[in-house]
């Protein structure tokens, strides 16, 4: 227990006995109740055949001097049983005959009472009785016949009887809490084992996945589960660590080049015109550093969902003519045909689907041969709008393509390394494409690689 948090392990145990102990205790009132309409039942038995066997006497009874004479037969009802005590009270309210020990309480004597009531002497003498209007052979004259028994084996029997049933209650809850500690003790045992496995994992073994074959299916989800998470973390980690080293290749190149360039340009005097030439040439490296860290920036904003789209209706066909006038003395100089057909019309921000657009096509008329051909096409699809850009070229093997997207990621280190790119065109594509809540896909097949964007309405 740490910090005043409760373990799983207590916490079931805690409820596995308090479910039983709940069992039990309603389960030894049942049976307390249930002994006791039994003993209910038997006494009742016995009063009423008393009951029955006073009617008859007191049905004989036709004169006041038999009436007075009655208590002889009433006294052998009792047959000697020191148990049972019996009064007769007259409708007048006479009291004409009382057994020894008949302390009835005066709610019996008022009025009859079929069920059964228990009461105490004033020597502590437990009794339940009942009492009864019984008609007599006097027209006009009933009685009030009231019979009781003792019951102090009865409740003797009970003490005893609940105080072995609560000492077996407890005695059963403190098993049961026991044994539902170690049932669940057992039970978490594979969250012990995952937990041992976890623990071996670190930034330098995340290969590693848990073992979810001797585990119980119940935790198989959640060991699915985090391994599903130690390979989105094993990608990311991946993808970091190429960002990382991608970051320091390309930030060192452009830095390399300038303090090359400018401990050159110190080493003797230079005229001014040389001056102007390398300064302009250090210009040229701060704005390709400069494109790279407002690119940078943009992505970071991107990861952080702060790229909110200025939604507006942008004209998706009139803004791949823009792109495509702009590169048309690029495209004509190397051979290359370009070429648009379709409309479409989306809810966006202007800037960023035209931003995303002339990365594509750059990209497209970058790798595209000469005398080659690079076709861009405009699809209404459901609620969305498919633009597709398609350029003839070497075939992207299959294993680059789910990576193009990354930062920093070139299929060919050697054709790209000189060019003026900087290697996040596509990653900041999809990230404008999503932000819109669109999608981004590539396809290469055949010498003719094809990017899709999917965008809503």
């Amino acid at each position: 227990m740490l910090s005043g948090r409760k373990s799983i392990t207590f916490r079931l145990t805690l409820l596995f006995a308090s479910a039983s102990t709940a069992v039990l205790l309603l389960l030894g009132l049942l049976i307390g109740a249930s002994v006791e309409q039994h003993f209910v039942e038997q006494d009742m038995e016995v009063l009423n055949g008393k009951l029955e066997l006073a009617r008859q006497v007191l049905a004989k009874i036709n004169s006041r001097q038999k009436m007075d004479a009655a208590g002889q037969q009433l006294h052998a009802l009792l047959g000697g049983e020191r148990e049972l005590v019996l009064a007769v009270v007259t409708a007048g309210g006479q009291l004409l005959f009382a057994s020894t020990g008949a302390n009835f309480p005066q709610t019996l004597l008022d009025k009859p009472a079929g069920h059964p009531i228990a009461w105490k002497t004033r020597e502590s003498q437990p009794l339940r009785g009942i009492s009864r209007q019984i008609d007599t052979g006097i027209a006009g004259e009933p009685a009030l016949v009231a019979v009781a028994i003792d019951i102090s084996h009865h409740e003797h029997f009970m003490h005893s009887f609940r105080i072995t049933l609560w000492t077996f209650v407890v005695l059963a809850t403190l098993l049961t809490g026991f044994l539902g500690w170690v049932a669940v003790r057992r039970g978490l045992a594979p969250l012990q084992a995952i937990r041992q496995e976890a623990a071996g994992i670190t930034a330098h073994r995340l290969d590693s996945r848990l073992s979810a074959d001797a585990i119980p299916v119940e935790l198989a989800d959640l060991a699915e589960t985090l391994n599903a998470m130690l390979a989105r973390l094993e990608d990311s980690f991946r993808r970091l660590s190429d960002f990382s080293s991608d970051l320091a290749h390309e930030l060192r190149t452009p830095v390399s080049n300038l303090l090359t360039q400018t401990q050159v340009t110190l080493s003797k005097a230079r005229s001014p015109d040389e001056y102007r030439d390398i300064l302009a040439s250090n210009a040229e490296e701060f704005e390709r550093l400069s494109r790279m860290i407002a690119d940078m920036l943009f992505l970071a904003k991107a990861d952080n969902h702060q790229i909110i789209p200025q939604r507006e209706q942008v004209d998706l066909a009139a803004e791949v003519r823009g792109v495509i006038d702009y590169y048309g003395v690029l495209a004509e100089e190397k051979g290359i045909a370009l070429s648009c057909s379709g409309s479409g019309t989306v809810s966006g921000d202007r800037l960023m689907l035209r931003r995303a657009i002339n990365n594509l096509l750059s990209n497209a008329i970058r790798h595209t041969p000469k005398d080659g051909r690079v076709t861009v096409s405009l699809q209404e699809v459901g609620t969305a709008v498919k633009l597709t850009i398609q350029n003839t070229g070497e075939t992207i093997p299959s294993e680059h393509l789910p990576r193009l997207f990354d930062r920093f990621y070139r299929v060919d280190f050697s054709r790209q390394r000189f060019t003026e790119g900087t290697g996040l065109g596509l990653a900041i594509t999809r990230s404008i494409v999503q932000a819109h809540g669109g999608e981004v896909c590539v396809h290469s097949e055949s010498g003719i690689t094809t990017f899709e964007l999917l965008i809503p309405k």
